[in-house]
């Protein structure tokens, strides 16, 4: 008999709920989530040798114990919280939510749904992943501190400081600035603060960058024969793709949604998907328009064709995406 294990993680603690191809609950425990959580479940789980997990959430809360249990040579599923949470809303026509019941609806959710992804050993997909996401919380918070220190010099110098701010040309003005007060003396104490922080985010932008260099490089992904692709927004891609043989175009953003009524047949602007993958195709599509390349020529035809500049630029996404998933496809062959 086949057997399946729903488990609801938690910070502290992890319920497994199993249950048979009847959708019977045989059996339930409830682990603390401590060194020993992986052995204390499969010593559990022995009394089902045909046995496969389902975890709600194995790329979040539910990370540590799918990449344990697939080290232990396990099958695990990975279950959306928002599939359970459906399941187990539509099961009672109540909530009920709990512990068990949410490991339960994660069970049942994995036996009646099919394509849902399986958990696999982290390789350099998850190092890319990692360095991308770092790389981009890094712009985000330079972006905050360069918009706090323009705030700043408008407040000490008249008109203020336009164009990008780097650090260095900060710097200087501020040195130039001679306080005859307290406030002025404050304000620039905290100006020159920063631009101490713009400083240290821009050196650990640039480090990041290397590293992602590396990383790209050692991946061995031929992503980056794309134009316009480099190695940030290579990683980005390479990272955030995951399987590219089910529904890459939809998964990015850049198939348009049908939005037809009646005879008229038109599309519009997809706002769904990973949109992560989405900025990266964006910047590949911004350096081919900036650029004498073919995709270039391609978005000036599509305007002369009628089009307007948004319209030309998302069918050249969509373009991109199509010449990134070959690539995805190449190197997953490989």
């Amino acid at each position: 008999m086949s057997v399946l294990i729903g488990v609801d993680p938690h910070k502290r603690s992890h319920q497994a709920v199993a249950v048979d191809r009847d959708e019977r609950r045989l059996a339930e425990l409830n682990v603390r989530a401590a060194k020993d959580q992986t052995q204390r479940l499969l010593a559990w789980a022995a009394q089902f040798p045909d046995r496969r997990w389902a975890i709600e959430s194995a790329a979040g809360l539910g990370y540590l114990l799918s990449q344990q249990l697939v080290a232990a040579g396990e099958e695990v599923l990975d279950v959306p919280a928002t599939l359970a949470a459906r399941v187990r809303v539509l099961g009672s026509g109540r909530s009920q939510k709990n512990d068990p019941n949410d490991a339960f609806s994660t069970a049942i959710a994995a036996l009646r749904q099919r394509g849902l992804r399986q958990v696999r050993a982290d390789d350099h997909r998850a190092i890319l992943r990692m360095l991308a996401t770092r790389h981009h919380d890094l712009g985000a918070l330079r972006t905050q501190a360069a918009c706090r220190l323009h705030a700043s010099l408008a407040a000490l110098i008249p008109g203020g400081f336009s164009g990008r701010l780097s650090a260095k040309r900060a710097g200087s003005l501020l040195r130039g600035i001679r306080p005859t007060e307290g406030v002025t003396a404050e304000r620039k104490a905290q100006a020159s603060e920063l631009v101490a922080d713009l400083r240290r985010l821009d050196a650990a932008i640039a480090a990041t960058r290397k590293r992602i260099e590396v990383a790209v490089a050692a991946s061995k992904t031929s992503v980056t024969d794309v134009y316009g692709v480099g190695p940030v927004v290579a990683a980005i891609v390479v990272g955030h793709a995951g399987d590219v043989r089910r529904f890459f175009a939809s998964y990015n953003g850049t198939a348009p949604l049908e939005a037809s009524s009646g005879p008229r047949k038109r599309h519009r602007l997809n706002p769904r998907g990973n949109r992560q993958l989405n900025h990266a195709i964006h910047m590949a599509a911004v350096t081919q328009i900036r650029n004498d390349t073919p995709g270039r020529a391609y978005y000036e035809r599509k305007i002369a064709e009628g089009k307007t500049k948004k319209e030309a630029l998302r069918a050249l996404k969509r373009r991109i995406s199509d010449a990134v998933y070959r690539q995805l496809l190449v190197d997953a062959d490989r």
